[in-house]
């Protein structure tokens, strides 16, 4: 199909799902990390009664308890640590019937030795717990990202051993650095090997735009908490960023499109295989964001600030937590702390280095002709985070 697109949303998906509720499921997915911002996308859209390859029964496995963000999704919840390789084994091994599983999570250590390590045995509990006890297992969805080129966050706008963009998948891997990326390619690679008939695929996306308080990535959520308090304090809403960033051209990828692209991956034999770029497919420059960031939340556009008084976003709010707090009372949201939605050193890195491009060719070339306007993403998840209660 030249390709199917998710496009319902909200309470139609969920009036869609439970209009058949007797319906026989054709897939069994597990999805590892369904409360972090792809994750929750998958969580959302795989249950849909018009997602290829399905009907599909959906279970989502985080570390924490579920959240009432994403507990009306038509998904068999499992909290489970997969750090813990006895509690991955107990908890994952039950599920028999699984043919598909999407590993769309990540551990965050302060050096890039320490992120292959436990990585590593985060997805090798995992493959260990499903494989040997899921005889009809079909394909493993394996995310990574734009790490996989560039290198480690450390090495980001140093022009050390990173390959220059615009970048495509068969650029060969940055062997003078350890890279988590490739650390769980080559166990995927591995246990694969071992069954017979099992396929992979392997997803890169850049800067995701999508839905999650959990993720530890998500820049759009923490740039709204950063809006929301400006408006409450009566502060212009400055760029923390360089020049080379306000000016430069940059991609993002929408976690619904991500989603939509691992469907496509698990379903369709012509991805079978293969490692693909995932990308929105234009382009964007954050000086053209910012504005309407600053309309969505009716703050003064501070813009790019070139002096040296500028301060970086983690510097402006280390002491916002009783702010956040306050507009959290006043404006009656989901009940959250500023540490739990504020990804401030995720922002201040993205916000310091120049832009970076994906090429979506491979994708295209293989059948995935899926796309978002980067503009109406950005405003259709400041939306959702804004009907979630999660920002006023």
């Amino acid at each position: 199909m030249s390709w199917w697109r998710s496009g319902v949303v909200g309470a139609a998906r969920k009036k869609l799902d439970e209009s058949n509720p007797s319906r026989k499921y054709q897939k069994f997915g597990l999805i590892i990390g369904a409360t972090g911002i792809v994750g929750n996308s998958l969580a959302e859209i795989l249950p849909l009664h018009d997602t290829p390859g399905g009907p599909w029964k959906v279970y989502g496995v985080a570390r924490r308890p579920r959240p009432q963000w994403n507990a009306d999704y038509p998904m068999e919840y499992i909290q489970c640590d997969i750090t813990d390789p006895e509690e991955t084994q107990s908890k994952l091994s039950k599920l028999q019937d699984l043919t598909h599983i999407f590993y769309v999570t990540w551990a965050n250590c302060t050096t890039e030795a320490e992120n292959c390590e436990i990585n590593g045995k985060m997805f090798t509990n995992v493959l260990n717990a499903v494989i040997p006890n899921a005889p009809n297992l079909q394909h493993i969805c394996l995310q990574t990202g734009r790490k996989h080129y560039m290198g480690p966050f450390e090495e980001w706008g140093k022009g050390i051993g990173s390959h220059n963009a615009p970048f495509y998948e068969d650029l060969p891997r940055l062997n003078d650095q350890p890279n988590f990326y490739y650390t769980l390619e080559d166990i995927l690679f591995k246990e694969v090997a071992k069954k017979e008939g099992l396929t992979w695929s392997v997803h890169r996306p850049g800067l995701v735009l999508g839905f999650s308080p959990y993720s530890m990535m998500n820049i759009l959520a923490s740039l709204c908490v950063y809006a929301a308090i400006c408006k409450h304090e009566g502060e212009p809403f400055k760029f923390p960023g360089t020049k080379e960033a306000w000016n430069s051209y940059n991609d993002v990828s929408d976690a619904d499109l991500i989603a939509e692209h691992h469907i496509w991956a698990a379903v369709d034999p012509i991805a079978k295989n293969e490692a693909f770029n995932i990308c929105n497919g234009d382009v964007f420059k954050w000086k053209h964001f910012w504005k309407i960031l600053a309309e969505q939340f009716d703050v003064e556009n501070g813009g790019l600030q070139e002096d040296e008084s500028r301060k970086s976003l983690g510097e402006m709010m280390k002491d916002k937590g009783p702010v956040w707090d306050a507009i959290v009372q006043e404006k009656e949201l989901l009940t959250t702390k500023l540490e739990e939605v504020g990804g401030w050193w995720f922002v201040d890195f993205v916000l310091s280095i120049e832009g970076t491009l994906d090429i979506m060719n491979k994708s295209k070339e293989h059948g995935f002709l899926g796309f978002r306007n980067s503009k109406s993403s950005l405003v259709s998840w400041i939306d959702k985070l804004k009907c979630s209660k999660i920002v006023p």
